[in-house]
């Protein structure tokens, strides 16, 4: 079965919340078919694949990046989802065979599409696998028309579609988190489609600035003109006898232009330091699976955003279970401006020790530093310190749920106090609705999505003017 969902949802529950639930067992449970959840679906029986989607500013188009096609679907009816326009954007015979005489499998052959952003007010640009040659390709918006000479995908799309990746575009440039070679060997964080006297940038992989990452997330903070990449990967500070999974929260400016001599084309600005979300005396839950930013209140500080993740464990005590931490960018930006580890390049071994700061790593306006303050911040890239939860606790524990996506939203409810709203995809197709109190948090609604349990793979919220909300979710079949 390939589908989309379109989930109306009221907030009017907040209002008759109890401050006697203790327990993260829903408040209340919406079958299949219930007339209190109605489900509005988009089913065609020719497209599949469906894990990359974008939402239009107003929320009324959903862009949906499938295999082999490009959908636009009008979401912005009640009871319908309308197939507006669907391109095929698929390999030739010829494409496929050569991916299959490289050994790869025919069913992974053909053009998983896995990025879609805005460009601008009427194109988009979307980038595929294509038969495990990534190209890229513009889209205009309202006709789904394409270039007739689509880009060299290399470094902004996986050839893999199996393998995660992140994109995000500021001002018409393409920042990603992906892998730049066929055999997935060499991740990378990169900029493209710069222009005039900005220049394409990446990472210097000499020194291994990322170890065997998988790409989650990144988001863009307009007052620090910064872009944040989220992903887990091998913690090579640890010396354990296993590979000890990390969560990281990697940063770049945007106004980085990469070094005269030393680091030219690529990253002066690249940081990274650990997320940990852990409890006191507990296993940390080390490995992320999704993340959100969560804008600040209005009037409030951009030190005041907040990141929501769902991390899981890779110890047995704690599999199957799923916690949820927030991250305040003020903490972010305080770990970034603090002490870094030093990497002993003969023995490639972290270690942590007083020494006299040449360069501020993380610093933005590198590029005019000498060639001395460059490679200081080449080799001193990750934080001392991790960054730590709010209130140094976890949000939610979920011992009978494993989470794999997830989404936040602040509203305002009937006493006209804000909470904070979080809406949870489980493994096996429910969605959660979670509310932040005081007391803890508490899933006031499930909702069971599909008949029969199978992932969902991909989750938007869709804000209307009127006071509802509209998660809108893809189903990958297994």
């Amino acid at each position: 079965m390939k589908t989309h969902s379109l989930l109306s949802l009221t907030v009017t529950l907040l209002g008759f919340l109890s401050q006697c639930l203790t327990r993260l067992t829903p408040r209340v449970s919406f079958p299949m078919g219930s007339p209190g959840r109605h489900l509005t679906r988009f089913n065609s029986h020719d497209v599949s694949n469906t894990t990359t989607l974008l939402l239009s500013e107003g929320g009324d188009m959903l862009y949906v990046g499938a295999r082999d096609a490009l959908l636009a679907l009008d979401v912005s009816h009640k009871d319908a989802i309308i197939l507006k326009t669907k391109r095929d954007w698929s390999p030739s015979d010829k494409d496929v065979e050569q991916c299959s005489m490289k050994g790869k499998k025919m069913a992974d052959c053909p053009n998983f599409i896995r990025v879609l952003q805005y460009l601008n007010a009427s194109h988009i640009y979307a980038c595929g696998t294509f038969a495990f040659s990534p190209r890229c390709t513009y889209v205009d918006s309202e006709t789904l028309s394409m270039s007739i000479n689509p880009d060299e995908g290399r470094g902004r799309c996986p050839y893999d579609p199996y393998q995660r990746n992140t994109a995000i575009i500021v001002d018409g440039e393409l920042y990603t988190g992906t892998v730049a070679d066929y055999r997935g060997n060499r991740p990378v964080i990169s900029r493209h489609l710069s222009e005039g006297r900005r220049v394409d940038l990446k990472l210097d992989d000499t020194l291994g600035w990322l170890e065997d990452p998988t790409f989650i997330s990144s988001s863009f903070i307009p007052d620090e003109e910064k872009i944040y990449f989220f992903f887990s990967e091998v913690g090579r500070e640890y010396d354990f006898i296993n590979k000890f999974i990390v969560s990281r929260v990697s940063q770049i400016c945007m106004s980085d232009i990469g070094g005269q001599r030393t680091l030219q084309r690529r990253w002066t600005t690249f940081a990274k330091a650990q997320l940990l979300c852990q409890a006191d005396n507990e296993l940390p839950y080390n490995v992320i699976q999704d993340i959100d930013t969560l804008p600040p209140a209005k009037g409030a500080s951009a030190d005041d955003t907040l990141f929501y993740g769902i991390f899981t464990s890779q110890w047995s005590v704690n599999s199957g279970q799923s916690a949820v931490c927030s991250f305040r960018l003020s903490d972010i930006k305080s770990v970034f401006s603090g002490n870094y580890k030093v990497l002993n390049r003969d023995t490639l071994q972290w270690s942590t020790r007083v020494q006299e700061k040449v360069a501020n790593p993380g610093e933005c306006g590198l590029h005019n530093a000498s060639d001395n303050a460059l490679r200081f911040v080449k080799e001193n890239f990750l934080t001392d310190d991790s960054v730590r939860p709010v209130g140094r606790s976890l949000t939610m524990v979920s011992a009978e749920h494993k989470y794999s996506h997830l989404t936040v939203q602040r509203i305002q409810a009937a006493n006209s106090r804000d909470y904070t709203v979080l809406f949870l995809l489980t493994e096996s197709g429910y969605l959660h609705k979670a509310v932040l109190l005081p007391s803890g948090a508490h899933i006031i609604e499930e909702v069971k999505v599909f008949a029969q349990t199978q992932p969902i793979k991909s989750l938007k919220l869709s804000i209307p003017k009127v006071n509802t909300e509209r998660a809108i979710y893809s189903m990958c079949p297994v």
